[in-house]
């Protein structure tokens, strides 16, 4: 659910001044916890650390992402994989499929 349009996106004014003083192609890292501002047009080109809960993650904003939130670009939940013996044995599988592919060009780069 978006937000009322008379009441206008919400875009945090600490990040505003932050970015006032502020040159567009300066690189340096703005840290901000605030993931529910919107990106507005003034922010391109900017570099946020966008707080994720355990650090900050970089978020270099370009002309796209105008319109969308901080923290859609920080993912708070790290995926590891899907588990089970079936992806472990598909992975075990590639490994070897792998080693075997390296070997061949090791033996075939060795003989000429």
């Amino acid at each position: 659910m978006t937000r009322s349009l008379k009441k206008g996106p919400y875009i945090d004014e600490r990040l505003l001044k932050k970015i006032k003083d502020k040159k567009a192609g300066d690189r340096t890292l703005i840290k901000t916890w605030s993931r529910s501002a919107t990106i507005t047009p003034e922010m391109i080109g900017f570099t946020f650390g966008v707080h994720n809960g355990k650090d900050f993650i970089s978020v270099i904003v370009s002309e796209e992402m105008v319109g969308h939130k901080l923290g859609e670009f920080s993912p708070t939940r790290k995926f590891v994989r899907h588990g089970g013996k079936m992806q472990k044995e598909m992975e075990i599988a590639s490994k070897q499929r792998e080693l075997d592919a390296a070997r061949a060009a090791k033996n075939t780069g060795g003989s000429k």
